[in-house]
């Protein structure tokens, strides 16, 4: 069952990435993007990995020590947990770039790369995107959505 949802979470999250990438300008990819809902499929996995999972879980991430931790990734529990939970956070994050990326009219063959390093490496995406956002946010329109003015 592990292994299972293991490969699963790639699968319903690959769409999603898919269409941000290869679609960025397609009506319904911004559609499909503007819902938090995308990112409920692997979260869902997650939880489901989660709830067998919690009582060995919970000491591990309430009094973190490297020994323990690297023990626990290293089974396929472990090892299908943090990958349901970087791929539900990386969507999350993805989804967020992707739409501001079209709020800027940030060039697709910008952020088609963009995307992708952050599918593949995420902390290395997100700073390289918020270069890109500070390089097309000529207005600091990007202050105006966080702060309502």
């Amino acid at each position: 069952m592990t292994a299972l949802l293991f490969d699963l979470t790639f699968l319903v999250a690959a769409p999603f990435w898919a269409l941000m990438v290869l679609a960025p300008k397609w009506s319904w990819t911004k559609r499909i993007a503007e819902s938090y809902l995308i990112v409920l499929p692997p979260a869902l996995i997650y939880v489901v990995l989660l709830v067998p999972e919690l009582t060995t879980v919970l000491p591990l991430v309430t009094r973190p020590e490297i020994g323990p931790l690297a023990d626990y990734l290293a089974t396929p529990a472990g090892t299908a947990l943090v990958w349901a939970h970087m791929l539900a956070w990386d969507l999350f994050v993805g989804r967020w770039m992707y739409l501001e990326g079209r709020r800027l009219d940030v060039h697709p063959l910008v952020m088609a790369p963009v995307l992708v390093i952050t599918i593949l490496l995420a902390p290395v995406g997100l700073p390289l995107f918020l270069i890109v956002r500070k390089v097309c946010d000529t207005t600091n329109r990007g202050a105006a959505v966080v702060t309502g003015q």
